[in-house]
């Protein structure tokens, strides 16, 4: 049994941390630090954890918290992690942080497209990029795990294939994305307001959102250069999910077999990667409230292209179930323990 804490607790990923490690078998949930709800009874703030979480919400200390717990989960906004992060910290306990403070190993390239001056880049180097599928050996070792963001996440996983097998032209990547509103965090928004958001679909970040550098380093990895590509979020009226449709061209020669044997390659023994049947395309219902991520392609031979499709749960694949995907890579753990929840599809 690990101790964990969770840091913005009270937030939309913070809250699904603490639903999804409620039916942990390995897990006991210490502390649940909040900055705005401090002395709190918990389940005052989430009905749905009435009779189950009968603790009050502590502040976000993260040292005096790395003395008591085995495993600190940060859902908190840029900056928190990476102001706090000390090497005292990471000798007592492994941290896990939802925010992009360390997914970027430029800190220039970081302060420029987040705005904000990163106060401890002597940790970049060690910190592991968390998405399983690619880095899985390397987030067994780790002490300071990077959760990628949700965006990053469905548009890697969508694309990552076909990079790898050098099939598409990497340069000529273009990825349309929609997200619901839980994305954009629990803070009180104007545009986020339900009237604001109901009964209309809008891109926003265009050419400046900040997931775009994440997915360029990551997707550049795999293809063992730097790339540059188009990346377009569009925000939906529903809750949760997120769904990626992503175009590139084809290599010369490329077929429809050879695209989908590279799917199967890289997917084939990933329990929450789930590649559909041809014909088949990703739905955001048919992966809500899971750790699944649902992917598919189809080519165009009248334009040379490859559609690449890709669909998760924002906050759970996308967030907090990556983030428990993590921890169990990092103490040991069966990698599915706390995740097999079916989706909710309703």
């Amino acid at each position: 049994m690990i101790k964990a804490g969770i840091i913005g607790a009270t937030g939309y990923a913070g809250a699904e941390i603490v639903r999804l490690l409620q039916n942990h078998p390995e897990t006991e949930i210490k502390w649940y630090g909040s900055k705005s709800y401090i002395e709190q009874p918990y389940a005052d703030l989430y009905g749905s954890m009435f009779e189950i979480v009968k603790d009050t919400c502590l502040g976000e200390d993260m040292e005096k918290l790395a003395d008591s717990v085995d495993v600190i989960f940060t859902a908190t906004p840029q900056g928190f992690c990476a102001s706090a992060m000390t090497e005292s910290l990471l000798s007592k306990t492994k941290v896990i942080d939802l925010s992009a403070d360390f997914r970027i190993k430029d800190a220039e390239r970081y302060e420029k497209w987040y705005g904000i001056h990163h106060p401890t880049p002597q940790f970049l180097p060690e910190a592991v990029y968390g998405l399983p599928e690619i880095n899985r050996s390397l987030v067994r070792k780790a002490r300071l795990i990077a959760n990628p963001g949700c965006f990053p996440t469905c548009s890697i996983l969508s694309i990552y294939p076909l990079i790898r097998e050098k099939l598409i032209d990497e340069n000529t990547v273009i990825i349309d994305a929609k997200s619901g509103t839980t994305g954009a965090g629990r803070g009180a928004k104007v545009q986020n307001l339900y009237c604001e958001v109901n009964e209309t679909i809008k891109a926003y970040g265009v050419t400046t959102h900040r997931h775009t550098p994440e997915i360029e380093d990551q997707l550049g990895y795999a293809a063992g250069h730097e790339l540059t590509l188009t990346f377009t979020p569009h925000l939906v009226p529903m809750n949760r999910g997120i769904l990626v449709t992503a175009y590139a061209s084809l290599k010369e020669n490329v077929t429809k077999d050879m695209i989908r044997v590279a799917y199967e390659k890289a997917y084939s023994s990933e329990k929450f990667v789930r590649v559909l049947p041809e014909g088949k395309v990703p739905e955001t219902r048919w992966v809500k409230g899971s750790n699944y991520a649902d992917v598919n392609a189809v080519t165009d031979s009248r334009t040379n292209r490859v559609i690449m499709m890709g669909a998760i749960d924002n906050l759970v694949k996308g967030a907090a179930g990556q983030a428990v995907q993590n921890m169990n890579l990092m103490f040991g753990f069966e990698e599915t323990e706390g995740l097999l929840g079916v989706p909710m599809a309703f």
